[in-house]
């Protein structure tokens, strides 16, 4: 790629997050954050690159170029402490957006005089071809670049060459232990969400590119682990529920068994007390007409026997009557 084309690619990648962070609320703690963990980073191996390539090229091939080479570089190094302070600054604090705002501004004026000034001359005097291969190189060394600010370390070879190596592996290092603490914390976050029966909480991996990456990757790595214990216990929990959704039904059956049992034998109940109250009913209907009968039946036998026991005595009378006449009669006559 060619160098200068690489180098406004940086500058508009820049932009772009500069544009994010004065559109972003003032409350949003998070996204500024974010943002100027990207701006740190990609400032800082921008800076590295044209500091250890771009600028001695320019300087050794391109005449009336010292100045501008060397501007550039002071430039760089008031960015380079604003970077470093902003690096561990909370975005809570009453300064954190008035220093992002300064380092815009800088970076800003920066980028102009590199695209109208000193880019030119360049392209003017540095053929196509070696344009390309010091692109080439650039890219390579992109990737030992430091990825924090470093405003003490030399920014000139070949201090900055060796310097600047031995600091980016520092750098990655230490992004990549950022990024496995990140990613380790997300991953029992996660965890503990679904055990929880909760949404995963969503969570951005801050620092340098090294640590989003690294930390979105343990992350995943972890979260796969996990998916064979989440879904044991899962599985666990369904297998539990359909033994709970089973006794339940049970319980109901019976219940319901147990209900209608109850309930069939109050209404036999029901039945038989009626039952019984009309068969006493009936029994003593029975009984009343069976003594009224009776009644009736003995007072006919001494109606019957009263009017035969005074037909026998009136007879008895008469007899009696006749005899006695008769006897003194028989008296009279033998007189």
């Amino acid at each position: 790629m060619d160098a200068i084309t690489m180098l406004k690619d940086d500058h508009k990648t820049v932009e772009q997050l500069f544009k994010r962070f004065e559109k972003a609320g003032d409350r949003a703690y998070v996204e500024k954050r974010d943002l100027v963990d990207r701006i740190i980073e990609e400032l800082s191996i921008h800076a590295a690159v044209e500091e250890q390539l771009f600028y001695p090229v320019a300087r050794a091939t391109v005449a009336d170029t010292d100045d501008i080479a060397l501007e550039s570089i002071e430039e760089h190094h008031v960015v380079k402490w604003l970077l470093s302070e902003l690096d561990s600054m909370d975005p809570r604090a009453e300064r954190f957006d008035a220093k992002v705002t300064v380092l815009i501004e800088n970076v800003r004026h920066h980028v102009t005089e590199e695209e109208q000034e000193f880019f030119p001359k360049v392209r003017e005097e540095v053929g196509r071809n070696a344009l390309a291969d010091l692109g080439d190189a650039m890219i390579e060394a992109k990737k030992v670049a430091p990825t924090r600010p470093h405003p003490r370390s030399p920014d000139t070879p070949p201090g900055n060459l060796l310097v600047g190596t031995v600091a980016g592996v520092a750098d990655r290092i230490g992004d990549t232990a950022s990024g496995v603490a990140q990613g380790s914390i997300s991953a029992v976050s996660d965890l503990v969400a679904v055990i929880l029966r909760r949404p995963r909480p969503q969570q951005s991996p801050q620092g340098s590119k090294v640590a989003r990456t690294t930390a979105r990757r343990v992350r995943s790595g972890a979260s796969s682990a996990a998916d064979t214990v989440i879904e044991s216990i899962n599985e666990a929990r369904r297998t539990g529920e359909d033994v709970v959704d089973t006794a339940r039904s049970t319980a109901d059956a019976a219940s319901s068994g147990a209900k209608g049992t109850a309930t069939s034998a109050g209404r036999g109940a029901t039945r038989t007390a009626k039952a019984g109250r009309s068969g006493a009913k009936a029994t003593t209907t029975s009984a009343r007409k069976s003594a009224g009968r009776t009644a009736t039946t003995a007072k006919r036998a001494t109606t019957t026997a009263g009017r035969t026991a005074a037909s026998a005595a009136k007879t008895t009378r008469a007899t009696a009557k006749g005899a006695a006449t008769s006897t003194v009669n028989a008296a009279t006559d033998s007189n």
